[in-house]
């Protein structure tokens, strides 16, 4: 069943419309991710879906009765509530639906006429099925289920809302949302304010719950998990991909190398037909120019490649620093409660240590320790021979927000003339007018990047990263991998982005109760070792059994205990597989050249079909590839 279709919805600000004809359908039960960069209309489309805003023109049409819940960024809580009264405040229509189904049961004992006790049936009976349908029963274990589940401790129920942190307000939003239960679900950026336990137990939740979701998210893990299809917003308009966000950005590329040599082949043919007409325009061969233009005025122009570009982003070469580049001896510290104590570990050269953990752990507080900020309580930290730290503040605060981007990122120990600090700030995508602008002006993102840029600045050897991925969109946050990869120095960062944890850390720090452990490895590693219950190494060397042994124990006790693969695919025999897909490469092949044809490349149309009928083919040819591959293990 349907539930939304959006047709040639648009929506302008300014001259340039930010959507311009977004058209999709979402059906029943279906979960989407909309995907796209920071300033393209996610937020603006998801408001138009909640029925917040109205679009300039197009329509929108829900099925009857489909209820749309939009996640609210601003919250607004009665100070003399409790969390648990605002929680159950979100379940009032069903408080009142239970509260009517009990006063026409009373009602019905009382009446004694026999169309009035008929009526009063008929509306129990409607009560009832409708509470039943909506699973309005054990309302205070749901409430305490989604409460414990996004991160609030039993105790924290009956404190007033106003003592309420922003962060633990904006999760109290979400736990309302998830307890109306409507319809359908529209998500904008849910994880912000949890920590990796609560994200976890969020996307459980989705993808055990019937709803429709649409969700906005920079969370790469969270959307792989969660959804089902993928909306790219881009260039003001929406391209469909089934699948997830990793299947997405397998389809993006293939997209990509279509577009991009239809294009291309189609600009240089029109060069060729321009070039002609330019030349003989006036001479013998007048009467062929003439009819190159008209075949010029004839073509439908290919749309360019739908490529997103990211800022290049890079640090400067790292001088060389000792072998040892942090040492933490029995470390210690303390506020109301201890935060780490008797802390013990090692970062060589080169390496790359992520740390993890829950919410107020005291991961920034290590940080600032073992950067100096902060006086530990017992213990010390010494920095190796040469170090030369930079450190980004998640607050951004080493940012004069009323000083022009352009001063703010200037290094205080080089010279450093304005054409280079230019440069530096276009390689994190600060350009132009941008770059004149004072700090306090900039958007999150911007100003994200415009402190990586004045991390770049520094010539540091060891970079110490709070959230350095905070308000990155998904590109930028892909090319931030790829620029603390390509460095050469040592790199300490903290993250709730398990995707940027799995990509960069080959060391992983682990809050736990009462405990910091030590993981050689990345976040996989870490997941294998906790679905292995093992227990590696700690932080203070309280255990002789190091997180790489015990990985490879874990692998032992797999061989020893093979499962066999369950088939994904019907069976069929290998040589009927064969034959296919050497029937789809060929179409494949066909389809290739027929895109080199002038004439082809004349009709827009015709470009379009047969690039949509050659990305069809392409997919229909991985599933064979991946059917091939079971039949190859199970029956070959």
């Amino acid at each position: 069943m349907i539930l939304l279709n959006l047709r040639d919805i648009c929506k302008r600000f300014g001259p340039e419309p930010v959507l311009d004809g977004v058209t999709f359908d979402l059906r029943a039960g279906e979960r989407v991710g909309l995907v796209g960069p920071n300033g393209t209309g996610k937020t603006t489309l998801l408001k138009i879906i909640a029925g917040q805003e109205e679009p300039d023109r197009g329509s929108l049409e829900l099925a009857s009765s489909t209820r749309r819940g939009f996640l609210e960024q601003h919250p607004e809580f009665s100070a003399q509530r409790t969390l648990w009264d605002e929680a159950r405040e979100a379940l009032r229509e069903l408080l009142d639906l239970a509260a009517e189904a009990e006063r026409t049961a009373s009602e019905m004992a009382r009446v004694d006429q026999p169309d009035q006790r008929q009526r009063l049936g008929e509306r129990f009976d409607h009560l009832q099925h409708e509470l039943q349908r909506r699973d309005a029963y054990q309302l205070d274990h749901k409430i305490e289920r989604i409460l414990t589940g996004l991160g609030f401790a039993p105790e924290a129920f009956h404190q007033p809302v106003s003592q309420l942190s922003g962060g633990q307000q904006n999760r109290l939003l979400l736990a309302q949302l998830l307890l109306q239960q409507p319809d359908l679900l529209l998500l904008d950026e849910p994880s912000n304010h949890l920590d990796l336990e609560a994200t976890e137990w969020l996307e459980n939740y989705l993808v055990e719950s019937s709803q429709a979701l649409i969700l906005v998210s920079h969370d790469r893990y969270f959307l792989d998990k969660v959804t089902t299809r993928t909306l790219e917003l881009f260039r003001s308009t929406i391209d469909s991909y089934p699948g997830n966000y990793s299947a997405y950005q397998c389809q993006k590329a293939e997209r990509l190398e279509v577009q991009r040599r239809t294009y291309e082949r189609q600009q240089a043919e029109i060069a060729k037909l321009e070039d002609f007409v330019r030349r003989h325009r006036y001479g013998q061969k007048h009467a062929q120019a003439q009819d190159r233009q008209r075949k010029l005025e004839r073509i439908e122009p290919v749309d360019p490649p739908r490529e997103i570009v990211a800022p290049p982003m890079g640090f400067r070469p790292a001088e060389r620093a000792g072998d040892v580049v942090v040492r933490v001896e029995r470390l210690a510290k303390a506020f109301d409660q201890p935060l780490f104590q008797n802390l013990t570990f090692e970062i060589q050269r080169g390496e790359t240590w992520g740390i993890l953990g829950p919410n107020g752990s005291g991961k920034t507080t290590l940080l600032r320790c073992l950067l100096g900020e902060q006086s530990p309580d017992a213990g010390r930290v010494v920095l190796g021979t040469g170090v030369r730290c930079a450190y980004f503040d998640q607050q951004l605060r080493c940012l004069d927000p009323e000083m022009p981007v352009v001063e703010a990122v200037r290094p205080a120990h080089k010279e450093f003339v304005e054409q280079q600090r230019r440069d530096l700030l276009a390689r994190f995508g600060i350009t132009g007018d941008m770059a004149f602008q004072r700090v306090g002006q900039l958007s999150g993102g911007e100003r994200n990047r415009a402190a990586l840029a004045m991390l770049a600045a520094s010539d540091a050897n060891l970079l110490v990263l709070d959230e350095p991925t905070n308000h990155l969109d998904l590109w930028a946050r892909e090319a931030l991998e790829s620029a603390l990869r390509r460095f050469e120095g040592t790199v300490l960062f903290v993250s709730h982005d398990r995707f940027f944890l799995n990509r960069l850390a080959d060391h992983l720090l682990v809050v736990e109760p009462h405990r910091f452990r030590v993981i050689d490895g990345n976040y996989e590693t870490y997941l294998h070792l906790a679905r292995q219950s093992v227990e590696p190494a700690g932080a203070g060397g309280d255990s002789q059994v190091t997180a790489r042994q015990e990985s490879s124990r874990a692998s032992k006790r797999d061989n020893r205990q093979p499962s066999r693969r369950k088939r994904r695919f019907p069976y069929r025999k290998l040589a009927d597989l064969e034959a296919e897909i050497h029937q789809r490469e060929d179409s494949i092949e066909q389809l290739h050249n027929a895109l080199t044809d002038p004439q082809l490349l004349r009709d827009g149309r015709r470009v379009k079909q047969a690039t949509a009928e050659l990305a069809q083919q392409k997919k229909e040819l991985e599933h064979l590839y991946a059917h091939w591959e079971e039949a190859a293990e199970l029956d070959g």
